[in-house]
């Protein structure tokens, strides 16, 4: 119980952390706005609605991929002033509490800007699914998770060099790819129903199975790497 209170000690003050400032939402919205929308100018929606279902999954993770990169560096970038990350190393907590509470914080706010994108990327590409909709209700949470778990520990691993903000996408995106891989495939066939139903599952078990990986493979790591020097 003690270990829960202070993973939920660490997602509060990052939760109130961003309602003061909203950069990381704000950055998200209008990074992923802007891709749907160019998107949806450089595929014409209503021209032929078999094609824009087949590329709608692409551009919807991708869109949030690099939406979520803008907002993982600044969430280590606040533990950084005023040296709070080194009054976090020597606190008697363990390091994966702060990690996990970092994460599924993270996790809160790219969720929030997926409640926002979805519908406008409903309106922008005018699509439905013809396949069993109600997956997308586990593809977006277990896709979500596998891309912000990875990037809240490359963004800790990178967060003492120079040139942080391109070595996150360097590491990330490259392991990130089994991950959107599972989530694009499944995504496209809940959308176009064009293969096997059973199909989705596939995808959706090789995504989870994904997740418990690398969470704690993350976990394991996360305390080598923030007593790092």
């Amino acid at each position: 119980m003690n270990y829960i209170r202070q993973v939920l000690g660490h997602i509060g003050k990052d939760l109130r952390l961003e309602w003061r400032s909203r950069d990381s939402i704000n950055g998200m919205l209008f990074f992923s706005l802007l891709v749907v929308v160019v998107f949806s100018l450089a595929f014409d929606p209503t021209g032929n609605p078999t094609t824009t279902r087949q590329i709608a999954g692409g551009i919807l993770w991708i869109a949030l991929l690099f939406a979520s990169v803008t907002a993982l560096n600044q969430s280590w970038t606040r533990e950084v002033r005023n040296s709070v990350l080194d009054a976090q190393r020597m606190a008697p907590a363990p390091a994966s509490a702060l990690f996990l509470g970092k994460a599924l914080a993270n996790f809160l706010f790219v969720c929030v800007v997926e409640l926002v994108i979805a519908p406008l990327f409903i309106v922008f590409f005018n699509i439905h699914a013809l396949g069993n909709g109600w997956l997308l209700f586990a593809i977006m949470p277990l896709g979500t998770w596998a891309l912000v778990v990875n990037g809240t520990f490359f963004a800790a691993l990178g967060l003492r060099t120079k040139n942080r903000e391109l070595l996150l996408p360097l590491l990330l995106f490259p392991i990130s790819v089994p991950a959107l891989l599972a989530m694009v495939n499944a995504t496209t066939d809940v959308l176009t129903a064009e293969v096997d139903p059973i199909q989705p599952y596939f995808w959706i078990k090789l995504l989870a199975a994904y997740d418990i990986v690398f969470t704690t493979v993350c976990l394991l790591l996360f305390e080598t790497i923030l007593n790092a020097e």
